[in-house]
């Protein structure tokens, strides 16, 4: 039960780190600036070793049962975490953030379930390519800059991150029955994304 709390605890802080990013895309008219400052939330989650859910998926198949069994719970703190920042930016001035979260929002809306599903597989592609870079490279520059590159690359290629969509969608109020499917659908992506990732890098290299 003390291990669950601390991962859970652990979830709801890089669910805060992902909203803080998504906070500072929102408030950037260009995107390439936006994707860039949103890697700060990632690079607070590796260096501290938060849990984040599309992080901790693509090992599932290197750890035990317990492990699988964890993923729920970090996904549940994610969704929690991504709230907090969601409620501190609906309370302030830069409540206005929330009609861009909205237009994005709008976006996913009208879009097909297939589309979403691989956008999410790709997506967490490249968060593996910024989390196993950043725990696996010898050295530092190369550590940080897989952070920036993973999370700037699946945001300029429009792809869908679960826990940054939590954020949006809490931000801009968007919760329905239809958008929590669109949610699960995306995060199964996520799921298969980096699970395949990790395999075919383990496959790869011989591990």
């Amino acid at each position: 039960m003390m291990k669950t709390c601390k991962v859970l605890v652990s979830a709801i802080l890089a669910g805060f780190c992902i909203g803080l990013g998504g906070m500072l895309f929102l408030a950037m008219d260009d995107k390439v600036i936006g994707a860039s400052l949103f890697s700060v939330g990632l690079f607070v989650i590796c260096t501290n070793g938060f849990h984040l859910y599309t992080g901790k998926v693509c090992y599932v198949f290197q750890n035990g049962k317990d492990y699988a069994l964890m993923l729920p719970v970090i996904w549940i703190g994610n969704l929690i975490g991504t709230a907090g920042t969601a409620l501190i930016l609906r309370l302030s001035r830069a409540a206005s953030l929330a009609e861009k979260a909205a237009s994005l929002c709008e976006v996913k809306a009208n879009d097909n379930l297939l589309s979403l599903f691989l956008l999410g597989v790709l997506c967490n592609i490249f968060i593996f390519i910024a989390v196993d870079g950043f725990k696996n490279n010898v050295h530092e520059l190369a550590k940080y800059a897989a952070i920036f590159l993973g999370v700037v690359g699946f945001i300029l290629c429009g792809a869908e991150h679960c826990v940054a969509d939590m954020f949006y969608f809490h931000a801009a109020g968007a919760w329905n029955g239809d958008m929590i499917l669109r949610m699960l659908v995306i995060t199964a992506g996520n799921s298969a994304g980096g699970i395949l990732a990790e395999r075919l890098r383990s496959i790869a290299v011989g591990k």
